[in-house]
């Protein structure tokens, strides 16, 4: 490698904080589906830093990712959609989330609760605001808008019937080369069939049954991850003419290590307490390559797991056109 910085001469307090709190995936040097289910909340140390504290978290890009939201929902209204039986459990999702998010960010967020009249202030949006749990007309642009409008996470929401999962309601408008408005409606199964190895692989069927089994209020979470060009957050299905061509053309670009990002989902899992539907979140992190090289023992790992990776899985992530350059560079 060309640098000579080892992971111990590192000083983590010179690093910005974007790269100290990025939850980081791989522990090896190669990668394979897992269900890496591990409880909410359990913070995880890293090289240099650590991740994880919280269920919802908050950070830098914390208002441009709700303004970027806005203006996908503005252009796209079909990335929220509810279907009438699960009104209630987006219901059971607030009343679980904003005493959360009071909790854990006391010094920006608050929830008071009296009966069913509700309290809840932001101050990083100088909001203060009261409603009444049941009554959609009491928040502003309906329940579901109004989550989504206080946390980066995208909102899936899954109900059990018939000994199986329906993706029945959500907000997704940061979906990595994914339709949420194609698969309202599915079953889980039926959503992770062009996952390669799903028939010949347990992953997927053994999380599609530890979801079936979670119990009213158990919290869990596991991460994924692909590569993004820029930090594009919607790669959508629905916008893919919009950023799909930069995966043909950034492997010769020389801006590459600042262009291409590892970008990794912290997906949370939690079953309501109320409803008992599956509540499952996923928030996105994007950190681009010039980045993961400032800690030598990432630069080096992520470098041998996108060389090592079989095939059919590069080209399901969308990375099978560029990953060699950039494994190249990070091994350089």
């Amino acid at each position: 490698m060309s640098t000579t910085i080892t992971d111990k001469d590192l000083d983590t307090d010179v690093l910005p904080e974007r790269i100290r709190r990025f939850p980081f995936p791989f522990s090896g040097d190669s990668y394979r589906y897992s269900a890496n289910v591990e409880p909410a909340r359990k913070t995880v140390e890293t090289e240099v830093g650590s991740w994880g504290s919280f269920l919802i978290d908050t950070d830098e890009h914390y208002l441009p990712d709700l303004q970027e939201r806005d203006q996908v929902l503005e252009k796209d209204p079909t990335r929220t959609q509810v279907l009438p039986h699960m009104r209630l459990a987006v219901w059971d999702a607030i009343t679980t989330l904003l005493p959360a998010m009071a909790e854990e960010h006391p010094r920006t967020m608050s929830y008071h609760r009296n009966g069913n009249t509700c309290r809840w202030g932001n101050t990083l949006q100088n909001l203060e605001l009261e409603f009444t749990i049941g009554d959609d007309d009491s928040l502003p642009m309906g329940p579901l808008r109004f989550l989504g409008s206080q946390i980066q996470d995208d909102i899936v929401f899954l109900d059990a019937r018939e000994d199986t999962l329906w993706l029945d309601a959500g907000l997704v408008t940061f979906a990595a080369d994914w339709s949420f408005g194609f698969d309202v409606g599915m079953k889980f199964m039926e959503v992770h069939t062009p996952v390669p190895r799903v028939q010949t692989e347990p992953v997927i069927n053994r999380a599609h049954q530890f979801l079936l089994r979670l119990q009213p209020g158990g919290q869990f979470r596991r991460t994924n991850w692909t590569m993004t060009v820029d930090r594009r957050l919607d790669t959508s299905t629905e916008t893919y003419p919009d950023w799909a061509p930069d995966r043909g053309t950034i492997a010769a670009d020389p801006d590459l290590p600042n262009r291409l990002h590892l970008r990794v989902e912290v997906q949370h899992m939690l079953c309501l307490p109320h409803t008992g539907a599956v509540l499952f979140l996923i928030r996105s992190y994007l950190l681009p390559l010039s980045d993961i090289a400032q800690v030598p023992v990432w630069r080096e790992r992520l470098g041998h797991v996108l060389a090592e990776l079989p095939e059919d899985m590069a080209e399901y992530k969308g990375i099978s056109r560029y990953r060699k350059a950039a494994s190249t560079w990070l091994l350089a």
